[in-house]
């Protein structure tokens, strides 16, 4: 039986000649990295909670107490610092800023989006935006929050913009790709019939891609909703969110987070179906 002699660095094994050649798998830099870099991650977290300073905690007695703590918190909520209609203002100020970031977002990043694009601007452009789009999705929201603070001060115009900034890095990013899935057949035949760039967009473009573009506006004002309530915390934004640091980090009282915990619990179910029925109604009309 004749054997065939493989070329060096194929990853294939010599195998008689007739037979089927068995792939070996090759390791190189890039297969090696993630599992070294796994296998550190654990190694750290082994060493970080043995060499924890636990002095003289009683892990059964904590669990014990927790879950005393969220039984309390969930099965006894009580008003005990606001009234059931300032919850209710409260919620519909974070509903509010939810919102205004979002409308501020959404028409920003429907412009950018066109132009980030790669069938409707040249590579060049579309490149650059998304460089730049990408470095803003990369920064927590609560981070650039806290840096337009430095200059806004806290309150709810730094967490207004904060919020608009990042929305505008991700619906750019979520408008674009779907532009760039539009057939590219009735791009090119609008092109030759005449179409100027704008015409292209406002007979094409937005009313092929109108129901993307609705629902990833819907979902990132979802997003905004429970980034308001945090922002409401963190940045002094104000809304049910500072309601609840002030329950919780203030007055210790635990029946009244419930009560808000039940309060946005209810507001996202709310967004949530919302969010379905028009998802189901855009398919119907699709």
């Amino acid at each position: 039986m004749e054997i065939k002699s493989l070329p060096v660095g194929t990853g294939t094994r010599l195998q008689a000649s007739g037979s089927r050649p068995k792939r070996v798998r090759t390791i190189n830099k890039t297969s090696s990295v993630i599992p070294a870099t796994l296998i550190s991650l654990v190694i750290l977290t082994i060493y970080g909670f043995y060499s924890f300073d636990y002095k003289d905690i009683n892990f059964a007695n904590a669990a014990l107490s927790t879950v005393e703590n969220v039984k309390t918190m969930f099965l006894e909520p009580k008003f005990s610092h606001f009234t059931f209609g300032k919850a209710v203002y409260q919620v519909a100020v974070t509903l509010g800023l939810g919102f205004l970031t979002t409308l501020f977002g959404a028409v920003i990043a429907l412009f950018f989006g066109l132009l980030a694009a790669q069938n409707l601007t040249n590579k060049k452009v579309s490149t650059a935006i998304k460089g730049v789009v990408t470095f803003i999705r990369s920064v927590p929201t609560v981070l650039w929050v806290l840096i337009f603070a430095v200059a806004a001060g806290l309150g709810s115009e730094a967490a207004v913009i904060g919020m608009t900034f990042h929305s505008v890095g991700y619906l750019i990013k979520a408008y674009s790709e779907a532009f760039e899935e539009m057939d590219e057949g009735i791009i090119e035949a609008l092109r030759a019939s005449g179409a100027n760039w704008w015409q292209i967009v406002f007979q094409a473009v937005i009313p092929s891609t109108i129901t993307y573009l609705i629902s990833w506006t819907f979902l990132r004002f979802e997003i905004n909703f429970a980034v308001a309530v945090a922002m409401g915390a963190a940045a002094g934004a104000g809304g049910i969110g500072f309601d609840m640091f002030m329950a919780s980090g203030f007055y210790y009282a635990i029946r009244e987070v419930g009560v808000i915990t039940y309060f946005i619990l209810i507001v996202a179910i709310v967004l949530e179906l919302a969010a379905t029925r028009i998802k189901q109604n855009l398919k119907t009309r699709g």
